[in-house]
């Protein structure tokens, strides 16, 4: 009976499926009323306002050829560093974690039973759908998919509470959201977009490929809102076409690599496509606050 109960708390854990579409009048209201929210939990008067003032910030910011590395800072170090409004990457604090020892064939056996939701499918040309192809699996039979696609099913952005209790977060935000986790063999990919919060991301098992763009470049990216914190980009870093996006080519790109151990900090607005080069795991918080470039 145990067993069957954790079962069904885990299976609580996958967020709500899409329903119905809204209205036209509906769907204006729900945005409506989701940017109030959004912009009273910030601190901000208006999450436009916001996302204005973090381009117009950007463009006094240095072009950058790489992502620096860092030893742990303290929360006042952090923030110092943060305010500059420049990604880096903090070394010698994630490596730490508990959750950094668990190799796959661990968490199949510890952690097999906790429901996951995949996605799957053509998920790079849908992701900021509502309707995208998503399949919901316990996370032993996710290890066990076996697949040469170019692009694998993928496990993201869910919160997977019982692997957080493997981890210790840093107190670098005053208000973080919960932990997201992104799981998945070599191959998975988020294709470029941006959100408009501070964001930590936590590389815990394999390596990643990311590229990042400064937020006033977005002039260049053919922006597709998703929300009023999250932008998509339909192009491509890592196969450019700039036949149909020509003005990318405008676009200061920087690619670092992410190993095993290392906490990367986004700062607000800045675009980021992310791939796996191995099997990976990796977690993330966002900042609830107003983003540390924008000072307090």
């Amino acid at each position: 009976m145990s067993s069957e109960n954790d079962g069904k708390r885990a299976a609580r854990l996958l967020p709500p499926r899409p329903q119905t579409p809204l209205s036209p009048e509906d769907a204006l209201a729900r945005k409506q009323a989701r940017e109030q929210k959004d912009a009273e939990v910030r601190g901000v008067a208006s999450i436009a306002d916001m996302r204005d003032a973090i381009r117009r910030a950007s463009r006094g910011l240095p072009v950058i050829s790489e992502v620096p590395r860092v030893g742990v800072p303290d929360a006042g170090a952090f923030n110092a560093l943060a305010a500059k409004g420049l990604p880096f990457i903090i070394t010698g604090l994630v490596g730490k974690w508990p959750l950094c020892a668990l190799t796959p064939q661990t968490l199949r056996e510890e952690f097999g039973d906790l429901q996951v939701r995949a996605r799957v499918g053509d998920y790079v040309n849908t992701a900021f759908a509502s309707d995208r192809a998503m399949q919901d699996m316990s996370l032993r039979d996710y290890l066990d998919l076996t697949t040469d696609a170019d692009l694998p099913p993928y496990v993201g952005n869910l919160e997977m509470r019982p692997l957080n209790r493997l981890c210790h977060w840093p107190a670098y935000f005053k208000k973080m959201g919960p932990p997201r986790f992104w799981l998945g063999p070599a191959r998975t990919v988020t294709p470029l977009h941006c959100d408009y919060d501070d964001n930590i991301f936590a590389q815990i098992r394999g390596v990643k490929r990311i590229f990042l763009t400064p937020p006033h470049h977005d002039e260049f990216l053919y922006p597709r809102e998703a929300n009023a914190i999250l932008f998509g980009s339909p192009f491509d870093p890592e196969a450019p076409d700039f036949d149909k996006f020509p003005l990318a080519r405008q676009a200061a790109l920087t690619e670092c690599i992410v190993q095993a151990g290392e906490l990367l900090y986004v700062p607000a607005g800045w675009y980021h496509q992310v791939r796996a080069l191995t099997f990976s795991l990796s977690a993330n918080r966002w900042a609830r606050g107003q983003p540390l470039v924008l000072g307090s």
